[in-house]
């Protein structure tokens, strides 16, 4: 993929941090997903903090109602809250649940310190900075998971015993959603920073934001394993 799926703001931000970008996409965690090497004990832990992640993830986005500029930004916002809540949170909730871990214990599971890392660094992008803050911090994860889905349902077995969760972030649900997200960033910097905001003097700002978030992506990836 080129990037340009999810809009050409994004393509500049991962062809910006094209080393953080390849560690998180390429991570040992990710290929294990793919050929299913990956320890199923890994695997659930790796759910449990996501779950707690997501709940973060989820207030973020609701902080991109507030911060918004047009109603379409709030649009784009709510209904990625909506998808997140009521959608993507219960593929984990299904899955932990045939393992025996009940919803309830998914909400009050204790953060990884990692978990904890990123979720405060996605929130304080969008409290201490405005919505392209908050943007370039959401960004990795909705378009990374986006991306590695559209591969690994190409180089995954269609009996890979984590093709649901492949399918999921490759499903048309999900890809539309990030296209829309993507439209969406573009036209929110070209709003506040002009038709080239790559030239703007916040640009380098907004892609160190990008390339944290991407490592911190890369981190959550190393505490999946670790719980193997």
């Amino acid at each position: 993929m080129s990037g340009l799926e999810y809009g050409s703001t994004f393509a500049l931000w991962r062809d910006g941090s094209q080393a953080e970008w390849r560690a998180f996409v390429h991570h040992p965690f990710v290929e294990g997903l793919s050929d299913g090497t990956l320890p199923r004990a890994a695997f659930l832990h790796y759910l449990v903090q996501d779950y707690v992640f997501l709940v973060h993830f989820s207030r973020a986005w609701s902080l991109g109602v507030v911060k918004a500029e047009t109603l379409d930004e709030m649009k784009v916002c709510a209904g990625t809250v909506d998808a997140l809540v009521n959608h993507e949170m219960a593929l984990h909730v299904e899955t932990c649940a045939a393992e025996g871990i009940g919803e309830a214990a998914l909400f009050e599971a204790p953060e990884a310190f990692e978990t904890l890392a990123y979720t405060r660094y996605v929130m304080d992008a969008g409290l201490q900075g405005d919505f392209l803050d908050l943007m370039a911090a959401l960004a990795p994860c909705c378009f990374g998971y986006g991306e590695i889905g559209a591969r690994l349902a190409r180089e995954a077995p269609t009996d890979a015993p984590y093709r649901t969760w492949i399918d999921t972030y490759n499903g048309a649900a999900y890809q539309d959603a990030m296209i829309r997200v993507g439209e969406m960033i573009d036209a929110a910097l070209a709003r506040r920073l002009g038709p080239e905001p790559a030239h703007a003097p916040r640009w380098p700002y907004l892609q160190q934001r990008f390339a944290t978030a991407t490592r911190l992506e890369t981190a959550f990836w190393d505490m999946g394993l670790r719980g193997g």
